[in-house]
């Protein structure tokens, strides 16, 4: 299908992977609409994505080995033993996988985006109003434009998606994501190739090294656990939403201080209390499916579509699948609803299957989490089991294999 107007309504990854995606499906015109502007190359929090999906994506020309990256290797849970500096190793897993910088990743894709593709940064856009051959955008500034098809990129408080299905809006889990970046990256063990899980009642942290874009490193750790049950000690977070440094009430900052004071190693304590206030934030962990991927011609992908608890380890990965789907489904199919119905079909199972497993996962790591001081290796390895029990064998921790079989 060649040719066509389009829109992509959103700039961050998944979004420049989508202009990708379309570019090379044969559009001849396609313009990003993104609200932010350059600061999202500024975003210093760490993804990871799993060698095998790196190596899928990479195949497919979405991620190449210049794009700065940190190896890890071995993954390694650990609960407090009394005063014991690391604590113990309560389990311990291969961990094939490589750590990004979401800003620097973003950037290099960015980068990739051909120049013909056109960017507007600080374009809002209010509404969404589609009929039988097309979708036209209406912007905070009056500005209204007509497209062929509209791409829904703008993660999970997407104007795209109420377009399309009007209530379907993200699910507050139950509990949040305390995330933060540092530069104490000094002596970690086995030369920062280890990612560290450190476990506890009600929660755990992961924590692992991750490029600063200049050549070195950041130490990248984010904590999940149920905020506390008290007044004024959080906003309404059933209503998605995130807190940026600069909105974290000062309570509950001191709660979620005193839980790592309590409960973790006197090492890794000290490595995500040394961390600066300003590059630390909330991100309050949501469930959302959606029934399908388009709707006329309307598209979803990344978070817009579904979002799967950060637990899975594949929420980059996926959106760029999603964008390597629709290039697919774009060159196959001989009309617009051939291609949308392509990618539909091949892009919404998935999904679902990953929510499903990242509610299992997050079952287990936070809301019910097991009796961590009496584990051993052997009952580490029958709980994580237990996890993936029942999953698509394409799919599990690190995302959904693309490849048949």
């Amino acid at each position: 299908m060649r040719g066509g107007s389009i829109a992509v309504v959103g700039g961050s990854i998944a979004g420049c992977a989508a202009a990708l995606a379309a570019s090379r499906g044969g559009a001849e015109r396609i313009t990003v609409l993104e609200r932010a502007d350059d600061r999202l190359r500024d975003r210093g929090v760490g993804i990871a994505l799993q060698s095998d999906r790196y190596d899928e994506l990479r195949e497919a020309g979405y991620v190449a080995p210049e794009m700065p990256w940190a190896p890890l290797t071995r993954r390694l849970w650990s609960v407090r033993d009394g005063e014991a500096e690391h604590g113990r190793v309560v389990g311990e897993q291969p961990f094939p996988f490589r750590a990004y910088s979401w800003g620097s990743l973003w950037s290099e894709l960015r980068r990739r985006v051909p120049g013909d593709v056109v960017h507007r940064s600080g374009a809002v856009v209010t509404g969404v109003e589609p009929d039988a051959d097309g979708v036209t955008l209406r912007l905070a500034d009056g500005h209204e434009e007509r497209f062929d098809i509209v791409i829904g990129a703008d993660g999970y408080r997407s104007v795209v998606r109420e377009a399309m299905f009007p209530g379907a809006d993200a699910a507050y889990a139950g509990y949040i994501g305390w995330r933060g970046t540092s530069s104490d990256v000094a002596d970690l063990p086995s030369d920062g190739e280890d990612a560290h899980n450190i476990v506890f009642p009600g929660g755990h942290c992961m924590i692992y090294r991750i490029p600063d874009g200049r050549g070195g490193h950041r130490l990248n750790w984010v904590l999940y656990t149920a905020p506390p049950e008290a007044d004024g000690l959080h906003p309404d977070l059933r209503t998605p939403t995130s807190l940026p440094p600069g909105r974290l009430n000062s309570e509950l900052t001191e709660r979620l201080r005193a839980l790592v004071a309590d409960n973790f190693p006197p090492y890794w304590a000290s490595r995500v209390l040394r961390t600066p206030a300003e590059t630390t934030f909330i991100q309050p962990i949501y469930d959302l499916e959606v029934p399908h991927y388009t709707s006329g011609r309307m598209v979803l992908v990344g978070d817009a579509a579904s979002v799967a608890r950060p637990h899975i380890g594949g929420g980059s990965v996926k959106a760029l699948q999603d964008a390597t789907a629709l290039e697919a489904a774009w060159k196959a199919g001989s009309s617009w609803k051939e291609v949308l119905e392509r990618y539909d079909a091949g892009r919404g199972p998935v999904g679902a299957a990953m929510v499903a497993l990242a509610r299992r996962m997050g079952d287990a790591q936070v809301e019910n989490t097991p009796d961590w001081t009496a584990m051993d290796q052997a009952g580490f390895d029958a709980w994580w089991q237990r996890q993936n029990s029942g999953s698509d064998r394409r799919s599990g921790f690190g995302g959904h294999s693309m490849k048949a079989g």
